[in-house]
């Protein structure tokens, strides 16, 4: 009986060292797969940061041959005064010096079979000699084959052999967040051929240097400082996307805040084109003025979007004008690509062939036209487009007249334009909107207007909705809309 019990015994524990044995098994089989996945996880992840680090290493290798430092030599006459008349009893007289001064920036080789370089205008603009020096230490003097200041670039060209090009992207195709990497020689030459990474932080950024200049910058994060300008920016292909051309602490001078703007490689190549085969660049007209869409003129128009660009002059017989664009027209679309803005519009339309036929896509009375076409060349003196943003202030203090004889003799008015404002109280809200005397009242709203009596009409109608819109023609020719809000 002891003998089976203690068999009994041994069995159990046994069975329970066997299930402890299995336990610590499994328990230690479970740590290996764990430890196992740890390393494989960490060993991947390394993996991965190496291949990163390897794409921004080969595309900094393969586009610092055609990154190129330019110099540039200005000479400065200053007068100073002579105190060598002081010996002859002669009154102090100034004496004219000569200085040489030197400035810095980018350029990038596109072309190395011809030697073409792009860079800024602004980075050679208005100086006696201009300098390239390559990676390889060589230096050439440059000529500038053609500049356009509306866009600040420039071609330059030089003679040598065994230089290496960078192949343009698509600047179309890129998309806000996508890693880019600026090459370039910012503040000396010392620092030729520094490679900055970052960012696209925006697309299609317009009005930062000149309201009047074609702007579609890329914005992006990667650092840009003074002798920057001209140099590239680039995607991870290795491609050119964008010449690199200011920040937005103060233009060309200031340091870096991590906000950069590049001009676009499609926008380069038209004008890369144009400046290597005539000198200069041709461009497109559509002959309006227009001005942007927010809340209130989206209300008036009863419109849907805040993008596109509103017509508030047709210039005559311009092709808008030959199309049968009229004022009032918002234009969303041309050429099936999406209009966002009248900066945008205003650079799709100047980069667009001369002499070539365009469908124009555009909302008037809340229904949507599709018309077609044909662009000009852009006349020397054009009345071009004149970007515009409407605001709101408080009060009217308008007095008008329909124009007579005198009053048209008074106020240079020409053509078959009714009412004028022949008084304003600079106290009140038209003023304050940058509506003054001898500007002429075309429309309230979309509604022509001929006399002070329909005027008065219209504007009692709009009351209802707190805010009316006028179209006034100034006396410079162009037109735009104001917001006016009711007290």
């Amino acid at each position: 009986m002891k003998y089976g019990a203690f068999l009994l015994f041994w069995n159990l524990i046994s069975k329970l060292v066997i299930i402890m044995i299995n336990t610590i098994r499994k328990i230690q089989m479970r740590k290996i797969t764990l430890l196992i996945f740890i390393f494989n996880l960490t060993f991947s992840q390394n993996s991965v940061v190496r291949q990163f680090s390897k794409a921004f290493a080969d595309v900094a290798e393969k586009a610092k041959p055609a990154v190129v430092t330019i110099i540039t030599d200005k000479v400065v006459s200053l007068n100073q005064f002579d105190d060598f008349g002081y010996f002859f009893f002669q009154p102090n007289m100034p004496r004219q010096r000569e200085y040489k001064t030197n400035a810095l920036g980018s350029g990038v080789i596109v072309d190395a079979d011809k030697g073409y370089i792009l860079t800024n205008n602004h980075v050679v603009d208005d100086m006696d000699g201009i300098r390239v020096k390559l990676i390889d230490k060589r230096e050439y003097d440059a000529v500038i084959i053609g500049t356009d200041p509306k866009t600040d670039l420039a071609v330059l060209q030089i003679d040598a052999d065994n230089l290496k090009d960078i192949k343009l992207g698509n600047s179309d195709g890129i998309r806000v967040g996508e890693w880019v990497m600026a090459v370039g020689s910012p503040f000396s030459e010392n620092l030729s051929h520094t490679v900055t990474t970052g960012i696209i932080s925006a697309l299609g950024r317009s009005n930062i240097m000149n309201a009047q200049s074609y702007e579609d910058f890329i914005q992006t994060d990667a650092a840009i400082n003074p002798g920057n300008s001209g140099g590239a920016l680039l995607n991870m292909e290795g491609e050119l996307i964008g010449i690199n051309t200011a920040i937005a602490t103060g233009g060309y001078e200031k340091s870096n805040r991590g906000v950069g703007f590049a001009i676009p490689s499609n926008m380069t190549e038209r004008i890369m084109s144009d400046l290597i085969d005539k000198g200069y660049v041709t461009r497109a007209w559509l002959g309006v003025y227009i001005q942007e869409i927010d809340s209130e003129i989206a209300e008036a128009f009863d419109i849907d979007t805040r993008n596109g660009a509103l017509i508030t002059d047709v210039v005559e017989d311009s092709p808008a004008e030959n199309a049968g664009i009229q004022e009032g027209d918002v234009i969303v679309a041309f050429n099936e690509k999406t209009i966002a803005n009248p900066a945008n519009l205003k650079n799709v339309v100047s980069l667009t062939a001369p002499d070539s036929k365009n469908k124009v896509k555009l909302v008037r009375d809340g229904k949507t036209k599709v018309m077609d076409v044909v662009l000009k060349e852009l006349p020397d003196s054009p009345q071009e487009f004149a970007t515009k943003k409407t605001t709101s202030k408080k009060s009217f203090g308008l007095e008008l007249r329909k124009i007579n004889k005198s009053i048209r003799d008074k106020y240079d008015i020409d053509g078959d334009d009714v009412l004028v404002v022949i008084g304003i109280d600079i106290n009140g809200e038209a003023y304050a909107e940058g509506i003054r005397e001898g500007d002429v009242i075309k429309n309230v709203g979309t509604r022509r207007v001929k006399t002070v009596k329909e005027f008065n009409r219209l504007i009692e109608k709009a009351r209802k909705k707190g805010t009316v819109l006028l179209l006034v023609k100034k006396p410079s020719g162009g037109s735009r809309f104001f917001t006016l809000k009711f007290k």
